[in-house]
C-alpha cells in the first residue's frame, strides 16, 4: 500500500531492552522474562526484521517473544495462499490475533465510491467477496477500508449518499460472517483529495449505514494532523470506533518521537474498557537493530499509564 511507505529518522529514544526468543527462528536474542502490555498493540512485517530476519514466520515469532499479542497487515490478501495459512497457524500457536489488512483497491487520485458508478461500486463489492476470504484463511475479524478520491462534479451530499450505499451492500456481505470493514479517514496533509478525512464524518457515515460491519478506524497520526483535539474525538466516536491505528507526528514513526502525549491517550483507551487491536501502522525512528530497540522500548513507555 503506498501509504505506508516510512522514513526513518529523527533522535534515539532513551533506554535499554531485553529481548527473548530462539535462535531455531532466525535471530539469537537475550533470555528475559515477556514483557506483558496492557493494551494489544499489533507490530507489522518489516519492523524487526534486523532482529528476526526477512521470513514473515520468524518475525511473528520475534514479535511474540516480545510481548506483542496482535499483529497486522496491510498486504495479507496480496500474498500466497500457503504463506497467509502458515501465518495463520503461527499466530494460533503464539496466541496472537490478526489485525486489519486492506480489503480493496484504493483509488488515491481518482473517484470511485463518491461517484455513484456502478461499474466502481462492483469492483469494491467483488474485492470485498475475496477479502471475506482471506479474512477465514487468517482468522481476521476486520478490514480496512478506504472510500477513495472526491468526485468534483458532485456536491458532497450526493457524494455522501454514494458511498453509504456501497457500505451498506457490502455490509449485507460482511454481517453473516460476522466480519467487520473499519473505515479510516486520511489526513489532508498526507492524502490531499480524499473523501474521508475527519472522525466525525466517519461518525455519520457508520450511523448512516447502521451495521455492525461498518466501523471506524481511528488512526491517532492521521486524526492529530487532520483534527487534533484527540481524547475528546475519540469519546465522541467511541460506539462507532472498532480499531485504532498508531504514529506520532511530526515523522510518523513510534510513540516518543513527536508530539503527541500517547502515554495519555492509551490511558483513556484502557480506561474506556478497549479490548480491541492497536495497529503500529509506522516506521521506525532509527535504522536497524536499535531502531527497532528502540520501537520496543517506547510502547514499554508509553504503555506504563498505570
Amino acid at each position: 500500500m503506498k501509504r505506508r511507505t516510512f522514513i526513518n529518522k529523527t533522535a534515539f529514544a532513551a533506554g535499554t531492552v531485553s529481548l527473548t526468543g530462539s535462535s531455531a527462528f532466525g535471530y539469537s536474542v537475550q533470555n528475559a522474562a515477556k514483557h506483558s502490555f496492557h493494551l494489544k498493540y499489533a507490530p507489522h512485517i518489516g519492523m524487526f526484521k534486523h532482529h528476526a530476519g526477512e521470513d514473515p514466520i520468524s518475525q511473528l515469532h520475534f514479535m511474540a517473544d516480545q510481548g506483542f499479542s496482535a499483529f497486522e497487515d496491510n498486504g495479507m490478501s496480496g500474498r500466497d495462499i500457503k504463506l497467509q495459512e502458515n501465518m495463520a497457524r503461527t499466530m494460533r500457536e503464539r496466541k496472537m490475533e490478526m489485525g486489519v489488512f486492506v480489503a480493496h483497491k484504493i483509488y488515491w487520485t481518482e473517484p470511485n465510491l463518491a461517484s455513484g458508478d456502478k461499474d466502481k461500486r462492483e469492483e469494491f463489492l467483488n474485492d470485498i467477496r475475496k477479502a471475506i476470504e482471506v479474512a477465514k484463511r487468517v482468522n481476521a475479524k476486520w478490514m480496512t477500508v478506504v472510500p477513495g478520491h472526491v468526485d468534483l462534479r458532485l456536491s458532497m451530499g450526493y457524494q455522501t449518499a454514494n458511498v453509504i450505499e456501497s457500505l451498506k451492500q457490502a455490509s449485507a456481505l460482511l454481517e453473516p460472517h460476522n466480519l467487520i470493514m473499519v473505515l479510516e479517514p486520511l489526513n489532508f496533509r498526507n492524502h490531499p483529495g480524499l473523501f474521508l478525512s475527519g472522525s466525525p464524518q466517519a461518525y455519520e457515515i457508520c450511523k448512516a449505514v447502521d451495521s455492525p460491519s461498518c466501523k471506524i478506524l481511528f488512526d491517532i497520526y492521521h486524526q492529530q494532523i487532520q483534527e487534533g483535539n484527540l481524547i475528546p474525538n475519540i469519546e465522541a466516536c467511541w460506539d462507532e470506533i472498532a480499531y485504532f491505528q498508531i504514529g506520532d507526528n511530526p515523522g510518523r514513526n513510534e510513540p516518543t518521537t513527536g508530539e503527541i502525549n500517547y502515554k495519555n491517550v492509551f490511558k483513556f483507551i484502557h480506561e474506556k474498557g478497549f479490548k480491541g487491536i492497536m495497529g503500529m501502522e509506522h516506521g521506525n525512528s532509527l535504522p536497524d537493530k536499535k531502531g527497532e530497540l528502540a520501537v520496543i522500548n517506547a510502547y514499554k513507555t508509553v504503555d506504563a499509564f498505570i
